[in-house]
């Protein structure tokens, strides 16, 4: 098993910053790739962004340029770097973790484990 913690959501102003983070523990060593998804109210989840070993990145098109996905090896951690934040982006972000090969764009159904989610509030 493995479980995720975020941490780091909150409310901001549009145009403003945010640094989430997802912290693994247990069995990280059958992770292949992390990702970040997000779900506001009446939605579906939805991808925002995933990396995978070697640095690698994808982005969703609504976030590319403004937000950074990276990774701290030796911490088992991942951040969501969210700069320029519109409040389209007001939502619930899910850190999810996958032992296996995703689909790419990822969907929800490719990740193995989920955190409780963090909440970002964007107002305008």
């Amino acid at each position: 098993q493995v479980q995720l913690l975020e941490s780091g959501g909150g409310l901001v102003q549009a145009g403003g910053s945010l640094r989430l983070s997802c912290a693994a523990s247990g069995r990280t060593f059958s992770i292949t790739n992390m990702g970040w998804f997000r779900q506001a109210p009446g939605k579906e989840r939805e991808f925002v962004a995933i990396t995978w070993s070697g640095g690698n990145t994808y982005y969703a098109n609504a976030v590319k340029g403004r937000f950074t996905i990276s990774g701290d090896n030796a911490k088992n951690t991942v951040y969501l770097q969210m700069n320029g934040l519109k409040p389209e982006d007001t939502a619930v972000y899910y850190c999810g973790a996958a032992g296996t090969i995703v689909t790419i764009p990822p969907r929800p159904s490719n990740y193995d484990y989920w955190g409780q989610g963090t909440q970002v509030t964007v107002s305008s």
